[in-house]
């Protein structure tokens, strides 16, 4: 099973949020539901890390600290669960979670400064643009203002 951002996002959407074991495990059950396969770990390593750089995902460090990071579906997701994955909830039991917004959108907020910084200095034009549509996603999914951030993604620009 080879899962698209968008399908990552949706398993986790189911939750509220998983972590990463929780996620291999969650994609795993639904491809063995859907023809007895397994997971390609290489490939779902890539797809997990492709969708973080996309902000399809993000990753969400919770309060305490023996608990590991969720994987929450990001702003430029369009959440879509994958075939034969509708009753993995079930076959989890794992409790919805609900992350804290204001913290989750700082977070989100963070990677992206950390994101604008590398691109600005790389002088790379097309993660530039990129980042400035995400931005005003970032706006809409998180209780989060990236006025002066865009501005310097303009500059970066002109």
């Amino acid at each position: 099973m080879d899962a698209t951002a968008d399908e990552l996002a949706g398993v986790v959407d189911l939750f509220g949020g998983l972590t990463r074991p929780e996620l291999e495990r969650a994609l795993s059950e639904a491809a063995f539901r859907a023809d007895g396969q397994s997971v390609d770990e290489g490939a779902l390593e890539t797809a997990i890390e492709d969708a973080l750089e996309s902000f399809s995902l993000v990753r969400y460090d919770r309060p305490r600290d023996d608990a590991q990071p969720l994987l929450v579906a990001g702003p430029t997701a369009f959440p879509t669960v994958p075939s034969h994955a509708e009753d993995v909830p079930h076959i989890l039991d794992i409790d919805p979670r609900e992350p804290d917004r204001d913290a989750l959108g700082e977070t989100a907020r963070e990677r992206f400064v950390e994101e604008l910084e590398a691109a600005v200095a790389a002088g790379d034009a097309d993660r530039i643009d990129h980042l400035f549509d995400v931005s005003y996603d970032l706006e809409a999914w998180a209780p989060i203002d990236l006025a002066a951030e865009r501005t310097r993604l303009e500059a970066a620009i002109a």
